[in-house]
């Protein structure tokens, strides 16, 4: 049999295939048609023994014989999907209608193949199937080592106090505590608390957001508790409310601090209770529903002027977690920059090599007033406007192009590099020299030879300091 083309080359990891064919001869067949694209075959006679072998093991791509004694392909097919979602399912068969093609297409085969099989053809769906395959491993492996090495399930930062919030986040995330998220504005709340419900058992249950600021009181009540029929003008048929929506899951309140007091009185009840009634109902329903609060503002001081309920607060309270801006953990925006450049490269279908060092010094430099928000809406500009590949100081906005070093003034680079560097004043020289060393790191993103011309040094003397730091 002739070798395949050059493009279907499978080379790399073998892609694990199994073959389920009562006629073993032909599966033997398709094995040695798949041996020299890299594909790692196991050939079982009839359905039986292929839902037996896809239950007790893993493969990439299942080949299946439609039409078999005991299970047929379908059923081969139906059991590879619940026991391993991610792989694909090629059907093959000597009986090809069109009925038969339908009804596999709309279980989710990756495509249906006719007897007698054209090799050409085989391998080419073998090949776009693991094309498939390895693409969504890549992107696997790419977000487990984002949250490895820069957060929690999209929970950005290495600085010290996005170190101190992520190992909050995971100890806290297992287990069914209420936990109030405080920050300024963009700080990224929401994210922290898709966080906390990915990383908890309640995972596979649904997460219900629900901004309290956006609603007016009336409508506010409706949708926390929901109604039932007649209980107001214009309530016309009856509403589930949040909590029952959220029932077995997670709850998060947006800006709970503009809870009118009326509502926060009913609020308390239902989390002492663990029971919600409907608007224009005697009934009790008990929930199960894990919430997260977020705001803002200062709540301790709204209880201490009256505008916020002191026994609410402390029920919200039970775990505190507060997202510092932007501007304080400057030390995060190279890789906030990385991780959101890959993000919308990949949704928009741009190829953008990077920013350059003098875009980097300037988003390096700027306040955020809008802290994560502003930042992510910021490079989301840069990429969609981009033309050339290449993130320049001139694809800044306006208010962030200023802080922009001119061309060839390394020294400003290297200043942007290190962001606000008050706190050093009357720390020891080689603290001082470490915090330049690392933010000039960041800005070249990791570069040792750039980042050594940023600082003015030899690359064998910074070289030798980060591994006096033990950063090397």
């Amino acid at each position: 049999m002739p070798d395949s083309p050059p493009d279907d080359d499978l080379s790399g990891v073998p892609i694990r295939v199994l073959i389920v064919d009562d006629d073993k001869a032909h599966a033997e067949t398709v094995a040695d048609a798949l041996d020299p694209v890299g594909c790692e075959c196991t050939v079982v006679a009839g359905g039986k023994a292929g839902v037996a072998a896809v239950e007790q093991d893993v493969f990439d791509v299942v080949i299946t014989d439609l039409k078999m004694e005991g299970a047929d392909g379908l059923k081969v097919l139906e059991r590879t999907k619940e026991e391993l979602p991610d792989a694909e399912v090629i059907v093959v068969t000597g009986y090809g209608t069109v009925d038969s093609a339908v009804d596999a297409m709309q279980r989710d085969a990756f495509t249906y193949l006719a007897k007698p099989l054209d090799v050409a053809r085989l391998r080419a769906a073998v090949t776009q199937a693991a094309k498939r395959i390895r693409l969504a491993r890549k992107n696997a492996e790419l977000s487990r080592r984002l949250d490895e090495r820069f957060g929690f399930e999209g929970v950005v930062g290495t600085s010290g106090p996005m170190r101190q919030v992520i190992e909050v986040l995971k100890n806290v995330a297992p287990t069914d505590s209420t936990v109030l998220i405080t920050g300024e504005s963009g700080t990224g709340k929401e994210l922290v608390a898709r966080a906390l419900h990915q990383n908890s058992p309640r995972k596979n249950k649904p997460f219900v957001s629900l901004n309290v600021a956006a609603l007016p009181k009336d409508i506010l009540e409706s949708e926390l508790f929901g109604h039932e029929a007649g209980a107001f003008t214009g309530a016309s048929s009856k509403r589930i409310g949040k909590f029952e929506y959220a029932n077995g899951g997670t709850l998060f309140l947006d800006e709970v601090g503009e809870m009118p007091a009326d509502i926060q009185v009913k609020l308390l009840r239902v989390l002492e209770d663990r029971k919600v009634t409907r608007l224009g109902s005697n009934t009790e329903i008990p929930i199960n529903v894990r919430l997260l609060a977020a705001t803002n503002a200062d709540l301790l001081g709204m209880v201490a002027d009256k505008e916020f309920r002191e026994d609410l607060y402390y029920r919200l309270n039970v775990i505190s977690i507060r997202l510092p801006p932007l501007r304080d953990r400057r030390g995060d925006i190279p890789l906030l920059l990385d991780y959101f450049l890959r993000d919308l490269t990949e949704r928009y279908g741009k190829e953008v090599v990077g920013f350059t060092r003098r875009a980097r010094t300037a988003l390096m430099s700027y306040e955020w007033p809008g802290n994560i928000r502003q930042l992510r809406n910021v490079v989301e500009r840069m990429v969609v406007l981009d033309t050339d590949g290449l993130l320049d100081a001139g694809d800044l906005p306006e208010e962030v192009a200023g802080l922009a070093p001119e061309e060839g003034d390394d020294a400003a680079v290297a200043r942007g590099a290190g962001g606000g560097s008050d706190h050093l004043i009357g720390r020891p020289l080689s603290e001082v020299e470490r915090f330049y060393a690392e933010r000039a790191l960041e800005v070249t993103g990791g570069k040792r030879e750039d980042a050594a011309k940023l600082l003015g040094i030899g690359e064998r003397t910074l070289y030798r300091k980060l591994k006096e730091w033990g950063l090397n």
